[in-house]
């Protein structure tokens, strides 16, 4: 079993970083509710209505047997998605993918439906899973909490039916947080909250911003088996870098009259993952002359730090690794006390953080923009949120996509048949660059058929039968037709102008471009009508 340590001092003094006592950057969306924006009275927030970050759903409101219990009016509505498999919000960090975000989703089902079955559903970070939402109870809040670097200056969070019930769901927040804090240097891996808990607290009530200035929600953790410390110089304790607030750091726990340790059980989901225990300590007692506290820190009965003597008011992090669980499937973490110390280990505040590798990579970006400015400009109705290409089991309707293990997903056939659009040829296509079948018949498209399409290098079938196009066809693309690609238009598009024939090396028998795991449809034009040849 392997364990290691960090130890982050108290550096620099709240006022040093006193900047980041704003919400810049942050975004809180109540789902569901009316378009009208309000500020929670607890936090100050604004809280905006979620419309415009996702297509899809319904508002509903919760049981007002319920809504009388909970006092954060995001919890009130919540937005159902009884259609489609996959619904997503997509975010956009006005602080850009070079922050570290915090997106915290939030949930309770609060019987809005009047059925009194819980669902549970999953949640998605882009294309990767994020973790499974269990609502239990019509009054149980589940928090799902995910820290990490993105990529791309957009966030998508998906919910997915899994057949166990309607996905919905309250809050969506995203928090902007120190890009040196909670770093793992595991690339390519993401920190889930899996704990982050207030020990002692002096109000049995979540704590969070403003006393947080990242906004993380610190739960209250009360026991009678240990003994509580407290103290009125809260104010005055020095942070860190982890800026842990006063309040949660003016109370401890330490072993009872019995013990000379004090120890925590934790029992992981998935044994396989690795966890990050953050460890937060302050002295808070004003030790005499022949008084001292000293004690060691343990794993799995491994070392992970020690002898360790914490600061009077001042905040230390320690940071504790567990590679591996106990034979009895737990991680077990010891505060135990030296022989030179006179006094019993304290605690104040513990996090704790699962490691999760993204096990995808989401489709070429430059094809993700054109499939997304298309999506604008022809106003499509179709359920295309989220990652194009990926997971494949929710390939966006009428894409087909290439898939190579070493490479982002690429976009290789569009399929926009009788799909109501109107204007010019989309110049977006050209940005599309893998593309070898694109289908957009029977629209109300008008103007020319445009040059760029002949640039297409891998483009093998074209239709644009149905709609109200003009000629020429451009020259590249009757050059083309010679060598294999096959172009479907109109009679008066087409006028004068013909289309070469197919070759011994071209017939016009059905044609298939093979990707990793399934095989396109192409199509041929006899005697003017579109045939579509299906496996």
């Amino acid at each position: 079993m392997g364990s290691k340590y960090f130890l982050f001092a108290a550096l620099m003094h709240f006022a040093l970083v006193r900047a980041d006592q704003n919400q810049t950057g942050f975004l809180s969306i109540d789902c569901g509710a009316s378009t009208s924006n309000y500020i929670d009275a607890t936090t100050g927030f604004t809280y905006v209505s979620d419309e415009g970050f996702t297509a899809n759903g319904v508002n509903r409101v919760i049981a007002d047997a319920y809504k009388v219990q909970v006092n954060e009016q995001q919890f009130w509505n919540v937005r159902s998605f009884p259609e489609g498999r996959r619904n997503c919000y997509t975010l956009k960090p006005t602080l850009g993918k070079g922050t570290k975000y915090a997106v915290r989703a939030r949930f309770m089902y609060g019987n809005y439906d009047n059925e009194g079955q819980p669902p549970t559903f999953d949640l998605f970070l882009g294309v990767d899973l994020w973790d499974t939402v269990i609502t239990q109870y019509p009054w149980f809040r589940v928090e799902k909490e995910i820290i990490f670097f993105p990529t791309e200056d957009r966030i998508d969070v998906c919910l997915v039916n899994t057949g166990y019930g309607i996905p919905f769901i309250s809050v969506l927040e995203l928090r902007p947080w120190n890009n040196q804090t909670y770093n793992v240097n595991e690339t390519g891996s993401v920190m889930l909250n899996s704990g982050r808990y207030d020990l002692n607290p002096a109000i049995n009530q979540i704590s969070r911003y403003k006393e947080d200035v990242y906004d993380r929600l610190w739960s209250p953790f009360t026991t009678d088996m240990w003994t509580p410390i407290n103290t009125t110089s809260g104010d005055n304790i020095t942070k860190n870098i982890y800026q842990v607030p006063s309040p949660v750091m003016s109370n401890a726990y330490s072993p009872n009259a019995t013990s000379k340790n004090l120890g925590l059980v934790f029992t992981p989901g998935n044994s396989t993952f690795k966890f990050y225990f953050y460890l937060h300590f302050a002295e808070i007692q004003l030790l005499q002359a022949n008084e001292s506290r000293e004690f060691n820190i343990y794993v799995n009965d491994d070392l992970s730090q020690g002898p360790f003597v914490p600061s009077f008011l001042e905040t230390t992090t320690i940071i504790s690794r567990s590679d591996s669980v106990s034979s009895d499937g737990k991680i077990y973490i010891s505060l135990n006390q030296t022989k030179n110390s006179t006094l019993k280990p304290l605690l104040n505040a513990v996090e704790i953080y699962m490691i999760k590798q993204l096990s995808q990579i989401g489709t070429d970006q430059t094809d993700v923009n054109a499939i997304l400015n298309i999506k604008s400009m022809y106003r499509v109705k179709r359920n295309w949120q989220g990652d194009p290409c990926l997971p494949e089991a929710y390939l966006w309707d009428g894409l087909n996509c290439s898939y190579n293990a070493n490479n982002p997903p690429r976009i290789i056939s569009l399929t926009l048949s009788s799909s109501g659009l109107e204007g010019l040829i989309s110049s977006y296509i050209a940005n599309l660059t893998m593309l070898q079948s694109l289908d957009l018949s029977n629209n109300n498209l008008t103007g020319t058929i445009p040059d760029f399409l002949g640039q297409l290098s891998f483009l093998r079938v074209i239709n644009l039968k149905g709609n109200n196009l003009k000629g020429p066809v451009p020259a590249a693309l009757l050059e083309r037709s010679k060598n294999g690609l096959s172009l479907s238009a109109d009679d008066n598009v087409l006028g004068n102008q013909k289309l070469s024939p197919p070759t011994n090396e071209t017939s016009s028998s059905p044609r298939y471009s093979c990707s990793k795991d399934y095989f396109v449809p192409l199509f041929a034009s006899v005697g003017g009508i579109l045939l579509r040849f299906i496996l």
